[in-house]
């Protein structure tokens, strides 16, 4: 059985600190004192991956991805891809 584990990565040389991610996804990001994410590095339940997509999207920076891996009878594949938003 093929299990899909999403998660959500910043590329910190994009952002700017705008704030948008932790406006559109509070339930895994988060701002520190000078206004930059902190994105919480764990899998992005499958109810709440709308919201992550949207929060990716509307990055003004286009700083946000999710990446996804592929887990399969046990172990994970070294391979991940980003998906499109």
């Amino acid at each position: 059985m093929v299990r899909r584990k999403v998660t959500m990565v910043i590329d910190p040389t994009m952002c700017d600190g705008h704030g948008v991610c932790a406006e559109l996804f509070p339930e895994r990001v988060r701002m520190d004192p000078w206004g930059y994410p902190i994105i919480d590095g764990g899998d992005i339940p499958l109810q709440l991956l709308d919201h992550a997509q949207r929060a990716v999207e509307s990055c003004p920076r286009l700083a946000l991805h999710l990446v996804e891996r592929r887990q399969s009878s046990g172990r994970v594949d070294r391979k991940e891809r980003h998906l499109s938003s």
